[in-house]
């Protein structure tokens, strides 16, 4: 007869396998992944990001910061300059009241000034010209256009000065007729801050 099998275990093996009834407390008794330590706090987490944030940033990283920074600014200025950004971002010499005040008033009117470079260039052409006729057409054209401009400038400051004495105290006026000279010898598409009127339309009651 054959001896029965299946029913012992050997003497070596039964320390090594576990009982049937043992293998599910051994598997629910093991660590799970991402388990045994604590969850971070909110506040923890935000003390952990703060401190992130205040690590010493590289030499590149600072460049890199900068230049955005610069670009940002520059594309405001331009903005102001073309009328359509804040005023706190044009240059100073262009801020406050009393300057857009000069602008408007330079503006609303026709200079002869800002004619004057035209009227040069016309008169240089016509100096090249070997005929008594040019060389007299040049002589007046040239003392006709200094004339005027000399006159019109003139006219431009004893206005502005009659508005501003009007709205300003005079302390705040300084510097007003050498920049509304200067703005008046460009050509009006040319100027900035770009202007904000037309030509005769009446000046703001405030600024």
């Amino acid at each position: 007869m054959r001896p029965k099998t299946g029913c012992h275990r050997s003497p070596a093996l039964s320390g090594v396998l576990p009982r049937p009834g043992k293998v599910s407390r051994v598997t629910d008794d093991a660590p799970q992944p991402g388990k045994g330590r604590p969850t971070r706090s909110r506040k923890e987490a935000e003390a952990a990001r703060k401190q992130v944030m205040k690590r010493p940033l590289t030499r590149r990283e600072q460049m890199r910061r900068e230049r955005e920074r610069r670009s940002k600014t520059r594309e405001k200025q331009i903005a102001a300059l073309d009328g359509r950004g804040d005023e706190a971002y044009l240059p100073a010499r262009d801020r406050g009241p009393v300057r857009a005040l000069v602008r408007d008033y330079v503006d609303r009117r026709r200079s002869v000034a800002e004619y004057m470079l035209p009227i040069l260039v016309v008169i240089l052409v016509l100096s090249f010209i070997q005929n008594p006729t040019a060389v007299t057409v040049v002589f007046f054209l040239w003392t006709i256009t200094i004339l005027s401009t000399v006159l019109d400038e003139i006219w431009l400051v004893m206005g502005l000065k009659r508005e501003l004495k009007k709205r300003f105290e005079p302390g705040q006026a300084k510097g007003a007729t050498t920049y509304a000279v200067l703005r008046s010898t460009q050509l009006r598409r040319t100027r900035r801050p770009r202007p904000v009127i037309e030509r005769g339309q009446p000046l703001a009651d405030r600024y």
